[in-house]
This record gives C-alpha cells, sequence and structure tokens, in this order.
C-alpha cells in the first residue's frame, strides 16, 4: 500500500517533495500552511486532496498519515518535527535541521521513543555526482580523506532583506546555515569524523546592502532583522586528524558563485562542482565531478560521468525518504550526523563571537 504523506509549508521547496515522494510511489494526501489560503492555493496546483491552515487541524483530520514533511522557516522545523514523532509519523524535514544541536538532540530523542524516522533534506548528497564520488570513496579507492574543503559563496545572493532569513532568532543564522551543504558534503566523504577545535570568523559587511540581494528568496520587510552574517570562512580539526576548511557566503566580493567540495586523500583527490553556465544561478548550472590519481608515475585526472541532476537531487532526497521509511533502503543521512554538523555550526558562530577557537 501506497506510504500517505502530509506536507507542512507550502514554500519553494515543495515542487520537490511532491516530485521525490510521488517518483517513490507515494500518496500526498494533504498539505497544511498558516498563511492564509497558501495551502489551499498549493493543493489546487499539486492535485492534493485536503488543505488546512493548521497543523493540528492536518493531524487530526488525517489520522492515516505515514509520514509528514517539513518546509517551514528554520526556527519552527524543531517543534514541529517533535510534535509530528509524538504523533507517530516519520519526519522529512527542510534543512538547517534546527536552530542549534541543542533542539536537534530533542528531536533526536522524540523520534527513537517513537520509534520513527527523522531524515533531513541534505539533498546535494542525492546529486548523481555526489553519489558516484562516495561509491569511489566507499571503495577505498581514494583512502582515507585527511583535507578537504567546503565552498558556498556567492556575490550577490542575500535572500531578502528584513525577514525570517535575515533574523537569527528565526532563522539560526545566515549563509553558514542556508548554504550548510558543501560542508555537510564534505563531511559526508570524510565520514562524518568527530570534531576536535574550531576556529572560524564572520562578516556582516554587505547585510544590509541593497545591491547584494539575490534574485530569489523572500520580499524584503521595511523596518525588519538583518542581524546575521554575510559570509564566514572557518577551518575544522578532528579527532581523527583530519581537516576541512570552509567558506560560505551571501554577499562577498568574488568573481562568481562557486559551489563545491575538494578533498585529498592518501590514495586519491577529487572534485565534485557545481559549474554555473551563464547567470550564476541555480536553475543554469550542471553538475561535475573529477577524481585525481597517480598512476605509473603520471597525474591523472579523471572526470567521472553521472547522469543530469537540474534539482541538485532535491527529488531524489525526498525519494530516498520514502524508501526508508519502506525498509527498501537506508537513509542518506542520520540524526546522528544532523546532531554533529549542528554542533560544529555552533561552534562557527561561538568562535566568531568570541574571537577564540572552540574545542570540543
Amino acid at each position: 500500500m501506497a506510504k500517505k504523506v502530509g506536507i507542512i509549508g507550502a514554500g519553494g521547496m515543495l515542487k520537490y517533495h511532491v516530485e521525490g515522494f510521488s517518483l517513490a510511489g507515494a500518496e500526498v494526501v494533504a498539505i497544511g500552511d498558516v498563511a492564509p489560503g497558501a495551502a489551499a492555493k498549493a493543493a489546487a496546483q499539486w492535485g492534493i486532496g485536503k488543505s488546512f491552515e493548521s497543523v493540528d487541524a492536518m493531524l487530526a483530520d488525517c489520522t492515516d498519515l505515514d509520514a509528514v514533511s517539513i518546509i517551514v522557516p528554520n526556527k519552527f522545523h524543531a517543534p514541529l518535527a517533535i510534535r509530528c514523532l509524538e504523533a507517530g509519523l516519520h519526519v522529512f524535514c527542510e534543512k538547517p535541521p534546527a536552530l542549534n544541536a541543542a533542539e536537534v538532540q530533542q528531536m533526536m530523542d522524540a523520534a527513537q521513543r517513537a520509534d520513527r524516522k527523522l531524515v533531513f533534506n541534505f539533498n546535494n548528497r542525492a546529486r548523481p555526482d555526489s553519489q558516484a564520488i562516495k561509491a569511489y570513496i566507499d571503495r577505498g579507492v581514494v583512502g582515507t580523506i585527511n583535507s578537504a574543503q567546503a565552498k558556498w559563496i556567492r556575490r550577490t545572493g542575500i535572500p531578502g532583506f528584513g525577514g525570517w532569513f535575515t533574523t537569527k532568532a528565526l532563522s539560526g543564522g545566515g549563509p553558514v546555515v542556508d548554504l550548510l551543504h558543501m560542508i555537510d558534503l564534505a563531511l559526508y566523504f570524510m565520514g562524518y569524523p568527530e570534531p576536535a577545535h574550531v576556529l572560524a570568523t564572520t562578516f556582516d559587511t554587505f547585510i544590509t546592502d541593497p545591491g547584494f540581494k539575490g534574485p530569489w528568496g523572500i520580499p524584503d520587510q521595511a523596518g525588519g532583522t538583518n542581524d546575521v552574517e554575510a559570509a564566514a570562512h572557518g577551518f575544522v580539526t578532528f579527532k581523527t586528524g583530519q581537516v576541512l576548511t570552509l567558506q560560505v557566503s551571501w554577499a562577498e566580493m568574488v568573481k562568481s558563485e562557486e559551489v563545491s567540495v575538494v578533498f585529498q586523500g592518501t590514495k586519491a583527490g577529487g572534485k565534485v562542482e557545481r559549474v554555473f553556465r551563464s547567470d550564476g544561478m541555480d536553475q543554469a548550472a550542471a553538475d561535475a565531478c573529477e577524481l585525481y590519481v597517480q598512476e605509473n608515475g603520471v597525474s591523472v585526472n579523471r572526470h567521472i560521468l553521472a547522469p543530469a541532476c537540474e534539482d541538485m537531487g532535491r527529488s531524489q532526497s525526498a525519494q530516498n525518504f520514502i524508501a526508508a521509511i519502506e525498509g527498501s533502503a537506508e537513509p542518506l543521512n542520520t540524526p546522528d550526523q544532523a546532531l554533529r554538523l549542528m554542533a560544529i555550526i555552533d561552534a562557527i558562530y561561538q568562535s566568531a563571537s568570541t574571537g577564540k577557537p572552540v574545542s570540543f
């Protein structure tokens, strides 16, 4: 029998959740959104049978749900996930996992008590090129990854001024949180090692400059808050001896957008990269991956072929969630990994605030 899914939030990621669930053979039966009319409009557009302006109303009416997906501002991830887990539902939650590591721990505890899956939409893991590189890593071709560099930088990418993205109490942070995907992907390739120290600096130089606004996001709110960073640079050491450098930005003086993970292993190095073709936007891009090896004393660069994936793995990630709750596949990520990621992000902000390294 097809799994029945309810969706909380009618935002921009809804399209990919619906597509992924449908590809997996699940049925999206309900959508809820507190904004007046938003759920009804989305239900009509995507052929969803029921719409609600209250999560409680959706859960009370749709007693046959197996799972929910959560697509709301970051502040509400943890309380909604816990509410749904306690109702006996599997949960697929948009990134970031929560505002901080403490909230992720609360979500994990609720999932364990309910014996339900808690999976986060780290969709860049699901990209075919990411999975191709991961397969080489898992087969031992790369050896141990000693060091990696995670980068997602934008020159003009602030997603609206004064709204929830730029309000730390609602978002948890700026690009470190919004563009955490390459940090997660690097950790995924490295085996998600346990961190030892974090040293980081954040910059808010352009966070109120309208010349650095991106072409997507949410409308500006006059008189709103802009108390998050515009860019961050950091360095993480791990108890395994591995190291990670990171650079993330919405607004930074760079030539163009760059999205990549580069790593150096004991047997091979490599790169996974989002290559922008023209206007520097997500929709005008393709993915690429390479391996760097030494063969018979010669440096060889291997271009790894992988299927095209315009949506950066978003639909595949949602599809994997359904397979995971059906038991036909392992989830692409675990709550333990989400907890470790958020602990590193917490340490990035703590180090930037104090000007000192943070030790674990």
